[in-house]
C-alpha cells in the first residue's frame, strides 16, 4: 500500500483556502472539509444532535431536527461558557466523522489527504495528525475586500469574523508551506498549486 500525505490545509477568510482546496481535489486529492463535516454532524439526523438537544434543550433545536444556527449564534457570541459547551460535544464528533472519511478515502486509493481546516492553527489535535500544513495567505484589507463583495456582509462584520480566527502571524507561523494569494489571478494560483503538488504526492499535470 502507498504511503499517505496528510495535509493540513488552512487559511483566513478570504484568503482562497476553498479555490486552493479545489484545485488540489483536481490533481487527485481527497479533500476533508471540516467545516462541511461539522454542518453536517449538526444537521437533520446529524451525530451530534442528541447531545446537543440533552445539552441545551429543544429550544435549540430547528423544526426540521437540525441546529437553529442562528439561536444558537446569539448564545455562543453572549455566553463563553455556552460555545466551549457546544465546541465540546462537536469537535470529537467532527474528528470522528473526519477520520471515517479519511479511512474511505484511502481505502479507494487516494494517497494524499488535505484536511481543509479553518481553525487547525488553534488546534492542537490537527496541527498533530498531518504531515505538512500549507497556509495560504494574503493581506488582511485583501480579505476583507474579498468577503464585503463576495458575501455582502459590512467591513465590521467581517473584521468581527476575523477577529474570532487566528491572526495571520499564528497561522504563518504555523506553516511549512504558505501561497500569498494576494494579487494572484486564478491561473497563477493554480501554476504555484501545480508546483508544490508533486512535493503532497500528487501528479502536478
Amino acid at each position: 500500500m502507498a504511503a499517505v500525505f496528510r495535509l493540513g490545509l488552512t487559511g483566513g477568510i478570504g484568503s482562497g483556502k476553498s479555490t486552493v482546496a479545489a484545485l488540489l481535489a483536481q490533481l487527485g486529492a481527497a479533500v476533508l472539509d471540516a467545516d462541511a463535516i461539522s454542518r453536517s454532524v449538526t444537521a437533520t439526523g446529524g451525530l451530534a444532535m442528541d447531545a446537543i438537544r440533552a445539552k441545551f434543550g429543544s429550544d435549540f433545536i430547528a423544526a426540521d431536527g437540525s441546529l437553529d444556527r442562528d439561536r444558537m449564534r446569539a448564545l455562543v457570541f453572549a455566553h463563553p461558557l455556552a460555545k466551549q459547551q457546544l465546541e465540546t460535544i462537536v469537535h470529537p464528533v467532527v474528528r470522528q466523522e473526519t477520520q471515517r472519511l479519511a479511512q474511505q478515502a484511502i481505502d479507494k486509493g487516494f494517497t494524499c489527504l488535505v484536511f481543509d481546516v479553518p481553525l487547525l492553527v488553534e488546534s492542537k489535535h490537527w496541527l498533530q495528525s498531518v504531515d505538512h500544513v500549507l497556509v495560504v495567505d494574503c493581506l488582511p484589507e485583501t480579505q476583507i475586500q474579498r468577503v464585503v463583495a463576495r458575501s455582502g456582509l459590512g467591513r465590521t462584520q467581517v473584521l468581527a469574523i476575523m477577529a474570532t480566527q487566528a491572526s495571520r502571524e499564528k497561522r504563518l507561523q504555523a506553516a511549512d508551506t504558505v501561497i500569498f494569494n494576494d494579487a494572484l489571478s486564478l491561473d497563477q494560483l493554480a501554476d504555484q498549486v501545480r508546483i508544490l503538488a508533486h512535493g503532497f504526492g500528487l501528479s502536478s499535470g
